[in-house]
């Protein structure tokens, strides 16, 4: 098996050594919609890293004398297995390999996304379990990624801390709640292209309050979205009928809080200025942009989706062509329950009729 797999030379096989999060950014980029590029470190290298550092054995056994109902033992168990990755030295070849694949990421997008206009081209550096973004499974934010990592002695670094990130107390817990055996897991790590957003969010393509697969739900803020992902903000919402494309309903929050890119070249998360904080993030045409973008998801993988988005660049024209797709991934909720539960009055003429009565008000209250 490889060390590194571009995303844009995807195919199915090499899922299982992928990892959900950067097999999804693979599909993506191979069924045409908008993804950074970047590569991935195989999950093998993973394996054979620790198996050639004598640490398999170790953390099996660590992980397999954990009490899944006491957060002290699983505390333990991943503080001891994260410092000793942490304390792992990068196999030669494989710290070649990854600095080689980033050069050549450098020079692929060439000046796009510098900074500073120095050679070192910003990433994201992400974490991607084997095990993870499964349709009964997701394991959101379990596992680490980090944003904004130049050079290759900082990417090949933070390869060492996404392996690491595999035994966090929440990945640990979740796995032993799921019933993933610890000789299952692994962990590939992506390696993307950093882009610097004006706004970015989430999307879901049902409404996560009711299940209704008519809509769209899109949550967005200011900046990285980061501050959507982890909670740290309230974001501005909008609801979008799947099949008019209408706004049903908008509400503006009072963000004050984003994650940006500071003088010191790290992303931070700063204070919004008060002008800002109850403007809305999106124009209408965003808004639309990432509704399409979010159904071309879900028509590809034919089930709901949970996608993290951002806008990069000034506002233009044509908005739709600034929107990038960062994630895509089942969303794991509602798409679990018997479809007739979840889809009250969610069909497409019911759909149609209620958007051209009400353009701009959300479903009725006899509806789900």
């Amino acid at each position: 098996m490889a060390q590194i797999l571009w995303f844009e030379h995807y195919q199915p096989a090499d899922a299982p050594e992928l990892g959900g999060k950067n097999a999804s950014l693979g599909t993506l980029l191979g069924a045409g919609l908008p993804v950074p590029p970047g590569f991935a470190v195989s999950a093998d290298c993973y394996r054979k890293a620790l198996a050639d550092g004598g640490l398999t054995g170790q953390i099996d056994a660590l992980i397999a004398a954990v009490d899944a109902r006491d957060t002290a033992s699983v505390a333990a168990a991943g503080e001891r297995a994260r410092a000793l990755i942490g304390a792992l030295r990068m196999p030669a070849d494989l710290d070649a390999a990854i600095r080689a694949a980033y050069a050549r990421l450098c020079e692929q997008c060439g000046g796009e996304q510098r900074g500073d206009g120095d050679g070192d081209l910003p990433v994201a550096v992400r974490s991607s379990a084997t095990c993870e973004d499964q349709p009964d499974a997701s394991f959101a934010g379990e596992h680490d990624t980090y944003l904004w990592v130049r050079g290759g002695d900082a990417v090949v670094a933070h390869v060492l801390r996404c392996w690491a990130s595999l035994f966090t107390d929440r990945g640990i817990a979740y796995r032993l709640e799921r019933g993933y055996r610890q000789h299952g897991a692994a962990m590939s790590v992506g390696v993307q292209q950093m882009v610097r957003p004006r706004a970015a969010g989430v999307a879901f393509t049902l409404n996560p309050l009711n299940g209704d697969r008519s809509q769209i739900a899109i949550d967005a803020s200011w900046g990285f979205g980061e501050a959507v992902v982890s909670g740290e903000v309230t974001p501005d919402n909008f609801l979008v009928d799947k099949v008019m494309g209408a706004i049903t309903r908008r509400t503006i929050s009072a963000k004050t809080l984003e994650y940006r890119l500071t003088a010191a070249d790290t992303v931070t998360a700063v204070e919004v200025e008060a002008e800002r904080q109850s403007v809305p993030c999106l124009t209408d045409d965003e808004i639309a942009g990432v509704a399409r973008l979010a159904r071309r998801a879900e028509k590809h993988y034919k089930c709901p989706q949970d996608v993290e988005w951002a806008i990069v660049g000034a506002q233009a024209s044509d908005e739709a062509q600034s929107v990038l797709l960062l994630q895509s991934r089942p969303e794991t909720v509602w798409s679990r329950k018997p479809r007739q539960a979840a889809t009250c009055n969610a069909d497409p003429i019911t759909s149609m009729v209620h958007t051209l009565l009400h353009p701009s008000h959300a479903t009725p209250d006899g509806g789900c």
